[in-house]
């Protein structure tokens, strides 16, 4: 197990600082992948174009969960601008090993959060 699952892996994964709702949510950003049925969801919380607050809900394996996490760290405080460029590889190098059945958490985790900042700008121009 101990391989499977690296120290930053159960870390995030037994002790998750980010999961949960966030109410008034600026940003929602859903994904899901039929296959496997992981769904993934974060809210982001944007003031002064830096994110401010983020949460998620994820159901899926402890990858999911904890990359979901990991994600949410890598947004948080950071400006839009910035944020988009939370990538696939970005993740991957915080998270550290990630067993290649398990790339697909990162993947979702990266459409998620590109999925919120997105509804966040949408939102702000109508």
């Amino acid at each position: 197990m101990t391989k499977y699952y690296s120290k930053k892996i159960m870390e995030h994964f037994m002790n998750p600082k980010n999961l949960g709702k966030l109410n008034n949510a600026d940003g929602i950003g859903t994904t899901e992948n039929l296959r496997c049925g992981d769904a993934m969801k974060i809210y982001i919380k944007v003031e002064k174009g830096k994110i401010k607050g983020i949460k998620f809900e994820t159901l899926g394996c402890g990858h999911a969960i904890a990359i979901s996490d990991m994600i949410c760290e890598l947004a948080k405080g950071k400006k839009i601008d910035e944020a988009k460029q939370i990538k696939f590889e970005t993740v991957v190098k915080e998270a550290g090993e990630v067993p290649k059945p398990k790339l697909h958490c990162v993947s979702l985790a990266e459409v998620a959060l590109q999925s919120a900042i997105k509804d966040y700008e949408e939102k702000r121009k109508s």
